[in-house]
């Protein structure tokens, strides 16, 4: 299992949230700095978000740019990108793969004519869940679709990849939630990452358990829980 640091950008800055509300942020440091010190500690994958483009309150992309001209490992960027052009635009300036949640939620269409132009390798639909429902618009906004019918009609599209964060514990280093990525793994046939609620190495190792393919810490690394080496050590 891949164990993938976050680095997640608000306001040009690297910074963590709690269940995504702003009023939580901590602030941690230029977003290229904390990106080479992940790859110096033996990252070989980057979770790059632009937080302020997933809320729809501003624009980052020089930012996540300056990111990936500066680093030599895979790269996987999300937040806002609601376009074929903007995910193009990513894809040609370095990303590995686009990760798109509200406009897949909103515009399955878009996520097959990306599948089409760029192929599904390269291409991860985010579904977010929120007391077991798929939240949307930088987990503003709660819908009614269900998680499973979702993941099983955009498998069917050709994505490469999913992104399943649990918002309920986004944040809250209180532990991730077992039985949710066990049911999601169990879903659907290809490769699922997971995110939220991150706090230990035995949480690393329950995700590594529980069929996910990476897991994406932030605050966890963050604020020392463990270090990445450790991480990197329980997942293999």
């Amino acid at each position: 299992m891949l164990v993938i640091p976050s680095v997640d950008i608000k306001q040009g800055r690297c910074v963590q949230l709690v269940g995504g509300k702003p009023e939580t942020e901590r602030v941690y440091g230029a977003p290229v700095e904390l990106a080479q010190r992940w790859i110096a500690e033996g990252a070989s994958y980057l979770h790059v978000i632009d937080l302020d483009a997933a809320m729809g309150v501003g624009d980052n992309f020089k930012r996540v740019a300056e990111v990936l001209a500066n680093v030599r490992v895979g790269v996987q960027v999300g937040g806002g990108i609601r376009t074929r052009e903007r995910a193009c635009e990513l894809l040609g300036i370095g990303a590995s793969r686009v990760i798109l949640g509200t406009a897949a939620v909103k515009n399955p269409e878009l996520v097959r004519e990306l599948v089409g132009l760029a192929g599904g390798s390269r291409v991860m639909v985010a579904l977010d869940s929120r007391s077991g429902k798929v939240a949307i618009e930088g987990w503003q906004e709660q819908t009614e679709k269900s998680m499973f019918d979702l993941a099983q009609e955009f498998e069917r599209i050709g994505v490469g990849a999913f992104l399943f964060t649990n918002v309920d514990v986004e944040g809250r280093m209180t532990g991730i939630d077992v039985r949710a990525i066990r049911e999601f793994t169990g879903a659907v046939k290809v490769p699922v990452f997971v995110a939220g609620g991150v706090s230990s190495l035995e949480d690393v190792t329950l995700a590594k358990d529980a069929g996910a393919a990476g897991l994406v810490v932030g605050m966890a690394l963050y604020e020392g829980k463990f270090t990445l080496k450790q991480a990197m050590g329980v997942s293999q």
